[in-house]
């Protein structure tokens, strides 16, 4: 595939995905292109609560499987901003992003702190990232996630897909009581999308939100494709909110649309909606990602909300 080298600055032409009408990937007519939107609200800048920034070797994993289509995946997923760390901090900050998430996770035991590790080390790197943490269920969990907290974590992410693990399991509860009684935000992909796992869904999210109705979880992706149950879920609690990552793009409404009767009550929802991009790891431009929340034509302060307002006010961010 041409566009960046995984293994230094970006090189060539645009990946082919990334052939989607807009300005190509990394370049000064993009970085234009995403500001103006911005600009043409009146905000300072974007807040992108879900981007990944992970060790060398880890993003190097993941993106192998991205390239080869893996069945969590379902379909053909080129990685548009595929290039160094440095280039793709550079990218974000080309773009007029504020502040950005370091989303990291676990597939196996005996590897969330040593995430975390990494994750603090980058956000004390980076004062525009939001320092980051992650868990699995495994009985060193609690102690870990404390740590993180007394750290300074700002935001965790859980993923129940990847890790193949229930939000249930018992050897969290003293993850989920920790993090209820700090308010720390958890960034957790439960939905079933963009394929199902065994442990995904709204069904176990009610469950875990009756025993801790205090967490504060932004359900990654709308919660696609639960759209309507999620909505219900952060109807319903306080402290429940959804990102829009990859949501209403041209890629993720070919397979799982988001309805269209639907868009009023996500209109009502504007101050619980949160920008995510997933970046690096779109098979389309940021661009897009931006566009997609302009053509719902939900209105201007909807759009300041979910690109500004709701992330600084929950993490401080230029207020």
């Amino acid at each position: 595939m041409s566009g960046p080298d995984c293994c230094g600055t970006p090189t060539g032409a645009p990946p082919d995905n990334a052939s989607d009408g807009y300005a190509a990937p990394f370049s000064d007519a993009e970085a234009a292109a995403v500001q103006a939107f911005s600009a043409d609200l009146g905000l300072p800048g974007i807040i992108d609560v879900h981007t990944h920034f992970m060790p060398r070797r880890v993003m190097d994993k993941v993106w192998a499987y991205f390239d080869s289509a893996g069945p969590l995946l379902g379909r053909e997923w080129p990685v548009t901003y595929r290039a160094d760390e440095q280039a793709r901090i550079d990218a974000l900050r080309a773009f007029g992003v504020r502040a950005y998430s370091s989303l990291v996770y676990p597939h196996k035991a005996d590897m969330a702190e040593w995430l975390n590790g990494w994750a603090a080390d980058f956000a004390a790197a980076h004062d525009d990232c939001l320092h980051t943490a992650t868990f699995y269920p495994e009985p060193s969990a609690p102690a870990y996630v404390g740590r993180a907290i007394a750290a300074g974590t700002r935001i965790f992410k859980c993923h129940i897909q990847v890790g193949d693990f229930s939000a249930l399991d018992s050897m969290l509860d003293g993850v989920w009581a920790q993090l209820a009684d700090v308010g720390t935000p958890i960034v957790i992909h439960c939905g079933s999308g963009p394929a199902p796992g065994n442990y995904t869904g709204p069904e176990p999210i009610a469950a875990l939100l009756q025993r801790f109705p205090s967490l504060h979880l932004i359900v990654a992706h709308m919660g696609t494709p639960e759209y309507a149950e999620f909505l219900d879920l952060a109807e319903r609690f306080d402290n429940v909110a959804l990102d829009t990552t990859m949501s209403f793009t041209d890629f993720s409404e070919a397979s799982a649309p988001f309805p269209v009767e639907l868009r009023p009550r996500l209109a009502a929802l504007g101050d619980k909606v949160l920008f995510g991009s997933d970046f690096p790891n779109i098979p389309y431009t940021y661009t897009h990602a931006v566009e997609a929340l302009v053509r719902l034509d939900l209105g201007a302060d909807w759009l300041r909300n979910v690109l500004y307002h709701n992330a600084a006010q929950l993490f401080g961010v230029g207020i």
